[in-house]
C-alpha cells in the first residue's frame, strides 16, 4: 500500500508540546508510521504527498457532546415529518460534522446501533461514534417531554427497536433502564442529574436522581460492560451528586461551586462545558421556535455559565471540549473553541481539549487524539496557525483537509 506524507505544515500534534516547524507525518495505511523531522525520514519515491501549502496539521477534533439525529425545529416541523425522515436528514449531519474538521464524537442521546453501523460500514460519511443510545431521566426531569397542556412533545421519538425510553424513578427501575441502554448498545450511559434549559417543567438548577440511583447507575455500567457514565448536570447539588456516584464527565456545569470542583479533581472528572450552547440557544430561537421558557432560562445562566467554566479551568478541573451540537446547527462545533478562549483559556489548551482530553474522556486515547506513531490516522489541516487566530476554524473554508482512518474525507486546498 503506498504511503501518503503531509509536508510543508506547522505541526501541533495535541499533546500539549510547543508547535513544530520541519516535520511531517506518515501515513501507512489507516494509521501514522511516522512523524518528526523530515530530514530524518527518507523518501522511497512511491509515497502520496499532500501539501499543506504553510497551514498547520493537527490531530481529528473530537466533539464529546453532540446529538447527531436532531436539529433543533419548532413542535409543528417535528409534529409534521415523517419518523424515517430523520434519518436522511443525519446523513447531512454527520457528513457536515465531519467535514467542520470533527473525526470523533460522543452522541449524548438519539443516534441509534443502526447509524454507527452505517458509518463503519462506509455506507454513509461521518465521524466515528460513541453512542449513549437515550439518556435517563426522572418523570417531570429534563428529558420529559410533558408539557403543562398535559400533551407529551419530546425532541426525538423513543421506544422504537433500538432506541428504549428514558424514564424511569427509584432504584430498581433505573437498574433495569441502565440495562435495557447497554442492551441496546450503549458504549456510556447518559444520566440527567439535573434540570435543564430546554426542559418545560424543570430548571437547571433542580436535582434528578437521588445520589442511590445515581450509584446504581454507574454500578451497572462498571458490572455488565465497564461502560462510563455522562451526566448532564448543571445546578452546583446534582453535579456533585454525580461525582460522588463516580459518574465519569460533567456536561454543562452551569453552576459548579468550589466544593465541586475539589471533588472533580479530587475524583479525576472531566467537565464538557458546552458553552456554546446557551449562546446558540439565544442566537436561533426566533428562527427555530425555541420556546420562551428555554429562551429565559438561557439569559439566565449564560453568565454563570462562563464564570464556573474560568473557575474550573483555572482550578486545573479537566476539560474535554463538547457543543451540544444538534440543539443548534452541526458544522458550527468549533466554535467552542473561541468561547472557550474567551473565557481564559489559552489557543492551545483548547486545541489538547478539543483531541487529547476529549480523546481521554471517551477512553480512546490510545488510538486516537494525537499525532503519534501507532495512532489512527484523523488528522485535519487548517489554514494559517490556529493559535494565532483560534476563531478561524469555525470556517469551513479554513478547514482544508480531513483525514479518517488514513482516507481524505475533505480536500479543499
Amino acid at each position: 500500500m503506498t504511503k501518503t506524507i503531509i509536508e510543508n505544515g506547522l505541526l501541533i500534534d495535541g499533546t500539549g508540546s510547543e508547535p513544530k516547524e520541519g516535520h511531517i507525518v506518515v501515513i501507512d495505511g489507516s494509521r501514522i508510521a511516522y512523524t518528526g523531522a523530515a530530514d530524518a525520514y527518507t523518501k522511497d519515491g512511491t509515497e502520496t504527498v499532500i501539501d499543506a501549502k504553510g497551514g498547520t496539521v493537527v490531530p481529528g477534533f473530537i466533539d464529546t457532546h453532540v446529538h447527531m439525529m436532531m436539529e433543533y425545529s419548532s413542535v409543528a416541523d417535528r409534529l409534521a415529518t415523517p419518523f424515517s425522515f430523520m434519518y436522511y436528514q443525519a446523513m447531512e449531519y454527520l457528513k457536515t460534522t465531519l467535514h467542520a474538521g470533527v473525526t470523533s464524537v460522543r452522541d449524548a442521546l438519539g443516534t441509534d446501533l443502526g447509524v454507527k453501523k452505517a458509518v463503519e460500514d462506509g455506507l454513509i460519511s461521518g465521524p466515528r461514534m460513541q453512542l449513549s443510545i437515550n439518556a435517563l431521566t426522572t418523570t417531570g426531569g429534563h428529558g420529559d417531554g410533558y408539557t403543562v397542556s398535559g400533551q407529551t412533545v419530546d425532541l426525538l421519538p423513543s421506544d422504537y427497536p433500538g432506541m428504549p425510553g428514558g424514564m424511569c424513578d427509584g432504584v430498581e427501575e433505573v437498574r433495569k433502564k441502565t440495562r435495557e441502554m447497554l442492551r441496546a448498545g450503549a458504549e456510556v450511559i447518559k444520566v440527567h442529574a439535573t434540570g435543564g434549559v430546554l426542559s418545560a417543567t424543570d430548571h437547571p438548577e433542580f436535582t434528578q436522581f437521588s445520589l442511590e440511583e445515581l450509584k446504581v447507575i454507574v454500578e451497572e455500567g462498571k458490572f455488565r460492560k465497564n461502560t462510563r457514565v455522562m451526566a448532564h448536570a448543571q445546578g452546583a447539588e446534582g453535579i456533585k451528586n454525580a461525582v460522588r456516584a463516580g459518574i465519569h464527565s460533567i456536561e454543562h456545569g452551569i453552576f459548579i461551586d468550589d466544593e465541586a470542583i475539589d471533588l472533580m479533581i479530587e475524583n479525576g472528572t472531566f467537565l464538557v462545558p458546552t458553552l456554546l450552547a446557551p449562546v446558540a440557544v439565544l442566537e436561533t430561537a426566533e428562527e427555530t421556535g425555541m420556546p420562551e421558557s428555554a429562551v429565559r432560562k438561557s439569559e439566565e445562566v449564560i453568565d454563570h455559565h462562563i464564570a464556573s467554566f474560568k473557575k474550573a479551568y483555572d482550578a486545573g478541573v479537566k476539560i474535554a471540549m463538547g457543543t451540544d451540537a444538534g440543539v443548534f446547527k452541526h458544522g458550527t462545533n468549533l466554535r467552542e473553541l473561541e468561547l472557550m478562549c474567551n473565557a481564559g483559556m489559552t489557543p492551545l489548551d483548547a486545541i489538547v481539549a478539543s483531541t487529547k482530553t476529549a480523546a481521554e474522556c471517551l477512553g480512546w486515547e490510545d488510538e486516537v487524539g494525537t499525532i503519534e506513531t501507532g495512532k489512527l490516522a484523523d488528522i485535519v489541516i487548517v489554514k494559517g496557525n490556529p493559535l494565532e487566530d483560534i476563531a478561524s476554524l469555525k470556517d469551513h473554508e479554513t478547514i482544508q483537509v480531513v483525514i479518517k482512518d488514513g482516507k481524505i474525507e475533505k480536500d479543499i486546498r
